[in-house]
């Protein structure tokens, strides 16, 4: 079988030496183990390759970009994918996002295999769960979860020399306790690399401390809180911020970034505290790709800027609005420049230190929340969100968790939300819980909010 770089060169070979091209192939390589009940149910290991063939041809008006995508591929089956992408490209309408491919040489490391995992990575967390499961028996609760570890190497090549290779790794490992015969759940998470420095048992005390504060309930009615957002739930909005922050959509005044009577809120100051969000390829731990690598066009990117650098950027500086991500094509329309999402997000302070804890000393009275869920957009020019509270909304009283309230639903803009955070804590990695699956390299530290808007009971939730 042929390697994936060979793959690349198989397929840049079979382009019409007129048209510009990319290849990318993706070998997936991933293990994971779950538990329910306290016991151990499934674990699995398996591996994947795809083949990505990306073309311009001119057309009339332009250039026509053909993309296709195909799995389990010889060296003939890849021949095929490239006629088939070409004859696409050559019928498709001119794209708007046409521009010349990268241009380079062959970085080092291009033609080493892919990266694997194995069931070794997780086996300090199946260790581990042993006395997990123990302790839940012991205490009368039920300890469900998921763990897994997944190494992407992508390799990529142009028609223009570049020859690029990245190598990801990422995982996650979600705990849920249940007991009272289930009327009470509680649920944290973990991101992670290679899960060296994920601590199984440490993540159950945190479980079964939220259980026991669960015992105690506490009525309260819908309405504006003090409120304190873990990391986890941080994650949860500012990701949705950087999706909805694209410069064309800014420009062309359909969002939250667009400037009243034209342009964009680059250069507005939203926020009195120091704080910054930025994505960073080589930022420690959540380390990503330092090229653009996409598969698909999107206001975000386009296919036809794979390959071009994405260093670190800074889409708020200090509370400053100080860029918006571009591609090439949306940069020329917007006159913002190239800026590239590299794939992590940041949020920090100048001076952020302590815990989620930490922050709820000098909370009167307010709320303590354990994580989000089913995040919907309401309105887009104020990026208007909409969710439900989930396993575990706690009551705070003068500085300590007094109980658990009811679930929440929830209005916010996590723009507004910025301008009236009054303290925050150190950033720390972390997992998104609604995004997770997509978006895995974050690191957030925990908020306290005024006047968090809980707008009605969430029953059943």
């Amino acid at each position: 079988m042929s390697t994936a770089s060979e793959l690349v060169e198989i397929a840049l070979g079979a382009v019409p030496a007129d048209l510009g091209a990319a290849v990318l192939v993706s070998e997936t390589s991933t293990v994971n183990l779950r538990w329910a009940l306290s016991g151990l149910t499934t674990n699995g290991l398996t591996s994947a390759r795809t083949v990505t063939v990306i073309v311009g041809a001119p057309v009339s008006g332009g250039t026509g970009a053909g993309v296709l995508s195909r799995s389990g591929l010889d060296a003939a089956g890849v021949r095929t994918l490239v006629a088939d992408t070409v004859a696409l490209a050559r019928a498709a309408e001119p794209a708007e996002d046409a521009a010349p491919f990268a241009t380079g040489d062959e970085l080092p490391g291009f033609a080493d295999p892919g990266a694997e995992t194995g069931a070794s990575t997780l086996g300090g967390v199946a260790e581990a769960l042993g006395e997990v499961f123990g302790r839940s028996r012991a205490q009368n609760r039920e300890s469900f979860g998921f763990a897994l570890h997944e190494v992407v190497t992508t390799w990529l090549g142009t028609s223009g020399g570049l020859r690029y290779r990245h190598e990801q790794p990422r995982g996650t490992i979600e705990l849920t306790g249940k007991a009272g015969a289930r009327s009470r759940s509680a649920y944290v998470a973990g991101a992670t690399r290679d899960f060296s420095d994920v601590d199984v048992l440490a993540l159950d005390d945190e479980i079964a401390t939220r259980l026991r504060w669960q015992e105690r309930t506490v009525a309260l009615e819908p309405g504006r809180y003090t409120t304190v957002l873990p990391p986890t739930s941080v994650a949860d909005l500012m990701i949705y911020l950087l999706w909805s922050a694209d410069a064309r959509t800014a420009h062309e005044g359909r969002s939250v970034f667009s400037k009243p009577g034209g342009g964009t809120r680059v250069g507005e100051k939203i926020t009195g505290s120091p704080l910054s969000l930025l994505s960073d390829p080589f930022h420690p731990g959540l380390g990503c790709a330092d090229r653009v690598l996409t598969t698909s066009s999107s206001p975000m990117a386009s296919v036809f800027d794979n390959g071009l650098p994405s260093p670190a950027a800074a889409w708020l500086d200090s509370g400053t609005i100080s860029a918006l991500p571009s591609s090439r094509h949306t940069a020329s329309l917007t006159g913002l420049p190239v800026t590239p999402a590299a794939e992590n997000l940041v949020l920090t302070g100048t001076d952020g230190t302590g815990s989620t804890m930490d922050l709820l000393e000098g909370v009167e009275h307010g709320l303590l929340l354990s994580s989000m869920w089913y995040i919907r957009e309401v309105e887009a020019q104020t990026l208007l969100l909409t969710g439900l509270t989930r396993d575990g909304v706690y009551v705070v009283e003068n500085g300590e968790v007094v109980g658990a309230t009811t679930n929440f639903r929830y209005n916010e803009s996590p723009v507004d939300l910025l301008s009236r955070v009054e303290a925050y804590g150190a950033t720390e990695v972390c997992l998104s819980r609604e995004w997770g699956e997509w978006f895995t390299r974050t690191a957030m530290p925990a908020l306290r909010i005024t006047d968090f808007n809980m707008s009605t009971v969430a029953e059943g939730a």
